[in-house]
């Protein structure tokens, strides 16, 4: 056969390749030689062969048929022969090849080579590939080469037993006694990776992290050395004497030094000379003051370090390399909440960042922005931020708008600042805001009493000729129908009143309605407020009847039903229509979630124990309860009680809610009323400063109340310490169906010698394939202790279907009410 081409002439043939097809088709043929070649046991040029196949590996080709031909050149004596074969191996095997194991005796025999080259090759590959089986064998071998005095194995040793100790951690104790001498060592090559190892030790095991903190003095000796030793061709880079080895050490002393006061304190004066010290003008200096701060800011460092360490994030943020500014914003949002007033220092050129180019600076410095944002700068950061939402991308828009509708309601200074914030977002991005956005402006406005003139004249010249953005239109229509009257009148003081007349206002509405533009929920807000006018207008009545006749016949269902009931409330409840339009009352705002939560302000955290109103004695008039029994149809189907809505706290209402009447779930009489409870203590379980719930309530099983097309409803118990009678159940959703089923609503009723509450749920989505749960909250007092009895309602759409079932729960443990 004659002699195969070289490496330097494939590459060259490769490369004047003009198409894909014609490269395909010289590989092919040169792998097909190859294929021969190593058939025929050719070890003259088997050495050549493999060098091309890990070239054509290095394109992408396939080249496993050459993994033996590698070990066969391991197991050669020639030094070149080993050198390709082991780089074959390492590109060509893994420990998922049982291949591999086969060389393991040749790299036990070459780890005892008389010749250093030898040796770190074979250190090399155990390093990069070894198996877990592999390092178990070898680890014996790797740990004498750590103790010879040859820097140049010792380095490569190191290595080799970061490899070991993340395959097999059991191993590190033995490396323990290796680990003494090497910091000792004067080349920087085995100081390098003696540091590698001595960290991969610290973050595997907590016992070698306190036993390697009596290190810091001498890792402080090193870096301090490094710092200013004077300049050294072999080791400088851009005039920085060994970059390298200053961050690994640094990132070893942020190990060392986190939660430790003591090593902590012997780092601070290196840091801050390292700090102080090192050259900003070269992106190398920037890497190692970039690793400075984050080691002052891990360990429990000095408050002026600290300080020292955020001045440096902010020269960051004035540097040219984005990459750099980056890296600044993001340090600075890690640490915002810890050194919140050193970060605000930095305020106007984190507001600058907000017109970078770069939409990754962006974005960081729009979330940094909202975490400066506090009580005596929220005017300032506010108008900033309202020039970015009208200027940013529309990526931005969603983020950016449910920003500054948190920042407000929490730092607002007025309540007339409130509401034009909100207005001004809702103008400017009204496509963008969240569905809660509308509600909860319509709260503000019905709250904010001496505000009513003023918001509707504001929300009337807002929505004139432009219906684009509807949650505006929708919270203007709401207004308008609410305070019409005041628009009309003219009662505005904040600013100079509008001259508008009764039928201008109608065509507003009426121009809402049949705008194009116009969503269904929003011309339901139209027409609820043409409604709503006919009791505060005088002279236009006549015309609001004949608008809401019109739409009786409208192919939108929801307007269709609207209209039609406001008709009938025209004809036959003429007499009712004043007091079921009245104005709202001002609406309760609940944000408790228990006895107390932690209020956290930009710059201050500090507990606050939130006002809430004790339940009203008595249980709700039998009346009440036949009433609301109607509304679900008699008694020929379940009473429920509906969950809370998912975006209300999980204790808002707090109602004792008795929808059941006289109807007794199994069907049979029942003989005695339901006692008569003025407080129920359940209700106030969330006061008591006791503990919530009681240790001995963790002995009661859980039990499976439904399981049905995939659904799988689970009930866990546990007691309440402050009342015995109260049992709490955490419901869990479970979904093992391949599509995820949303809009889930649970609904529950018991016999009613019970009290029962239903907490909101965690979601209304439960995802497919078991991946996720929703779980609700269900307290029931029991005080008669009587046997726990329970009817559920599941609502939910899947695969494009409304689902409804109903089902009886009666096995619940005995421990659940005894």
């Amino acid at each position: 056969m004659p002699a195969p081409i070289r490496l330097r002439e494939l590459i060259r043939t490769i490369r004047t390749a003009r198409t894909q097809a014609e490269e395909r088709e010289m590989i092919q043929k040169e792998c097909a030689a190859i294929r021969s070649s190593f058939r025929e046991e050719d070890n003259t040029y088997r050495c050549r062969n493999v060098a091309k196949l890990l070239y054509m590996h290095m394109l992408g080709y396939p080249a496993h048929f050459g993994q033996l031909e590698c070990l066969k050149l391991i197991a050669s004596q020639k030094f070149t022969d080993k050198r390709i074969g082991y780089l074959g191996a390492m590109l060509l095997l893994d420990e998922r090849q049982d291949v591999h194991l086969l060389m393991t005796n040749c790299i036990k025999n070459d780890l005892n080579h008389s010749t250093q080259y030898v040796q770190g090759l074979a250190l090399c590959t155990l390093g990069c590939m070894g198996s877990s089986e592999m390092c178990r064998d070898l680890a014996g071998e790797v740990e004498k080469l750590l103790k010879t005095s040859n820097s140049y194995l010792r380095k490569k040793a190191a290595l080799c037993a970061v490899h070991v100790i993340r395959k097999v951690p059991e191993l590190m104790e033995m490396f323990l006694p290796a680990t003494k001498n090497l910091l000792n060592e004067k080349n920087h090559g085995v100081l390098h990776t003696s540091v590698v190892l001595l960290t991969e030790m610290c973050e595997r095991s907590p016992d070698m992290l306190a036993h390697f903190r009596k290190l810091v003095p001498q890792l402080v000796r090193i870096l301090k050395n490094l710092i200013m030793s004077g300049y050294s061709p072999e080791h400088d880079v851009s005039g920085i004497s060994d970059p390298f080895l200053q961050v690994r050490i640094l990132r070893l002393l942020r190990i060392l030094g986190r939660n430790d006061d003591d090593s902590s304190e012997a780092m601070n004066d290196i840091l801050a000379q390292v700090a102080t010290n090192t050259e900003t003008s070269k992106n190398v200096g920037n890497a190692i003051l970039y690793e400075t701060v984050l080691t002052i800011m891990d360990i429990k460092s000095e408050s002026g370090l600290r300080v020292l360490a955020i001045n440096i994030l902010g020269r960051f943020l004035l540097n040219n390399d984005k990459n750099i500014r980056y890296v600044a914003l993001t340090s600075l949002l890690k640490t915002v909440q810890t050194d919140h007033n050193a970060v605000q220092r930095h305020r106007s050129t984190i507001v600058d960042c907000l017109k970078d180019l770069d939409v990754s600076i962006k974005r960081r410095a729009m979330e940094l922005s909202f975490a400066l944002v506090n009580g005596n700068n929220v005017r300032g950061m506010m108008k900033e931020l309202l020039y970015f939402l009208d200027s940013c991308e529309p990526e931005f828009k969603a983020d950016c708008a449910s920003g500054i509708f948190l920042a407000a309601e929490k730092y607002a200074p007025s309540k007339r600042w409130h509401i034009d914030t909100i207005m001004r977002v809702l103008t400017t991005a009204g496509s963008y805001v969240r569905d809660d956005a509308v509600p909860n402006l319509i709260q503000l406005i019905t709250n904010s009493v001496e505000m009513h003139a003023y918001t509707v004249q504001r929300l009337y010249k807002a929505i004139l000729g432009d219906y684009s953005q509807q949650p505006l239109v929708q919270v203007a229509s709401w207004c308008i129908g609410e305070y019409g009257d005041l628009l009309v009148s003219g009662q505005c003081e904040e600013e100079e009143p509008i001259q508008v007349t009764e039928d201008e206002v109608l065509d507003i509405l009426e121009s809402v309605l049949i705008s194009n533009m116009s969503a269904s929920v929003t011309r339901g807000y139209a027409l609820t407020a043409i409604m709503k006018l006919s009791t505060r207008f005088t002279c236009t009545v006549n015309r609001i009847k004949k608008v809401v006749s019109i739409y009786g016949s409208s192919i939108d269902v929801e307007l269709q039903q609207r209209a039609v009931e406001y008709n009938a409330l025209f004809k036959k409840y003429d007499h009712m229509r004043p007091a079921l339009l009245e104005r709202m009352p001002v609406m309760e705002k609940v944000t408790t979630n228990g006895p107390s939560e932690i209020v956290q302000t930009n710059g201050e955290t500090e507990p606050a124990v939130l006002e809430t109103k004790p339940p009203p004695s008595g249980l709700p008039p039998a009346s009440q309860a036949n009433d609301l029994l109607d509304l679900l149809g008699g008694s020929d189907i379940t009473p429920v009680i509906p969950t809370a809505p998912t975006s209300k706290p999980a204790s808002a209402g707090g109602e004792l809610l008795d929808l059941l009447g006289d109807l007794n779930l199994t069907g049979s009489p029942v003989s005695a009323p339901a006692p008569q409870i003025a407080q129920p203590p359940f209700l106030l379980d969330g006061l008591s400063s006791q503990p919530l719930f009681n240790d001995i309530a963790a002995g009661i099983p859980s039990i499976t109340a439904y399981n049905k097309n995939g659904l799988k409803i689970d009930f866990t118990f546990e007691r309440s310490n402050t009342n015995p009678s109260v049992t709490v159940i955490t419901i869990q959703a479970s979904n093992s169906t391949e599509l995820e089923m949303t809009d889930f609503v649970f609904q529950a009723a018991v016999p009613k010698t019970f009290q029962l509450q239903l907490l909101s749920p965690s979601s209304s989505v439960i995802p497919a394939f078991n991946s996720g749960t929703i779980t609700q909250v269900i307290k029931v007092l029991n005080p008669q202790k009587q046997q726990l009895r329970m009817r559920i309602k599941l609502t939910y759409n899947h695969k494009g279907s409304a689902m409804q079932d109903l089902a009886e729960v009666n096995n619940f443990p005995p421990q659940s009410w005894q």
